[in-house]
């Protein structure tokens, strides 16, 4: 084959790209911004991948690019992504597009029957199943049902951290730490600045960690924000296996993003003993390689790579989280 193979994992929060030789070697590596493209609208994303593409591949023809995104959720989505990235030099040879839950999936397991949830910035899950079957969700956040990942998460800790200010709701510690993680002198005063566009609602999903740290203090309403979050985690994974009939024992659920990958265990535990009690015998893989791994090896296979190409591949992507900045 000539010509390098492109893999792209793009995200709320950055855009990982790998261009690879088809012998599982790295030619080159870019970070970009994020492109969720329901965030930062299709022109947007398309602009920014197509940056991204161009400096990890220095020019270099491309024989074939996956690129799994955030934010392509629904089948509409993915055409018209599709359609936009078709015409740009290293889409022209050939193009695979979808969620980069599948990224997420290839990751952390190579079993053709297994269920990922990612909880990042969002909450997304996918189901596979060895004769190409899937489940999925819209993911389109409260209109469709979706609750948490650290947006959701941090807006509700705000909700709450409100609430117990005005004396509406009860105490939470939540009230002393998010306003000076802000630089503002109250609750009342980030709802009036968000309202006032002067803070936009994204700048409290960093503030997540806050959330853990009251939460292990023993913090009431943060822990029950961690335990609401786990059953959703778990939900998502026990919906996908029965939709698919993939309640057996062993079943793989590979779990990852940003707040998963923080291996804070206040969130882990809830959520491996949910899964236990929802899916009896699943096999919960926390992973902590960023699913810019698992977009490389469905890169390669997708091209034609073979089993050593893929052993090959594997090591140094896992390396790259801490080489790409």
């Amino acid at each position: 084959m000539g010509g390098l193979i492109v893999a792209v994992d793009g995200g709320g929060s950055k855009t990982d790209v790998v261009a690879l030789r088809v012998d599982g070697s790295i030619a080159g590596t870019a970070r970009g911004r994020a492109t969720n493209p329901q965030v930062e609208t299709l022109p947007v994303a398309v602009t920014r991948i197509d940056a991204a593409v161009e400096e990890a591949t220095g020019g270099a023809e491309v024989a074939h690019a996956s690129v799994y995104l955030a934010g392509l959720d629904l089948g509409i989505e993915i055409d018209r992504f599709t359609a936009a990235v078709a015409p740009l030099r290293w889409a022209r040879n050939g193009l695979a597009v979808d969620n980069d839950l599948f990224a997420l999936l290839r990751t952390g397991t190579e079993s053709p029957d297994a269920v990922a949830v990612v909880c990042g910035t969002g909450i997304n899950a996918v189901g596979v199943r060895a004769d190409g079957a899937t489940a999925r969700f819209p993911a389109l956040g409260t209109v469709t049902g979706d609750w948490g990942g650290g947006s959701g998460l941090m807006l509700a800790a705000l909700w709450h951290a409100a609430r117990a200010e005005d004396g509406r709701g009860p105490a939470t510690a939540l009230v002393g730490v998010l306003p000076p993680a802000l630089g503002l002198p109250s609750v009342q005063a980030i709802g009036e600045a968000i309202l006032l566009g002067e803070l936009p609602p994204a700048a409290l999903t960093p503030l997540a960690p806050l959330l853990f740290e009251v939460a292990v203090a023993g913090d009431a309403i943060a822990g029950h924000l961690l335990d609401r979050q786990a059953e959703e985690i778990a939900t998502m994974a026990r919906v996908c296996a029965e939709r698919l009939g993939l309640e057996s024992a062993g079943l793989p659920v590979v779990l990852g993003g940003g707040l998963i990958r923080s291996g804070e265990r206040r969130l882990l535990d809830p959520v491996e003993a949910r899964l236990e009690s929802m899916l009896p015998g699943a096999q919960p893989v926390m992973v902590a390689e960023a699913p810019i791994v698992g977009a490389g090896l469905g890169a390669l296979a997708a091209a034609g790579a073979d089993a050593a190409a893929l052993e090959r591949a594997r090591p140094a992507l896992s390396a790259l989280d801490a080489q790409l900045v």
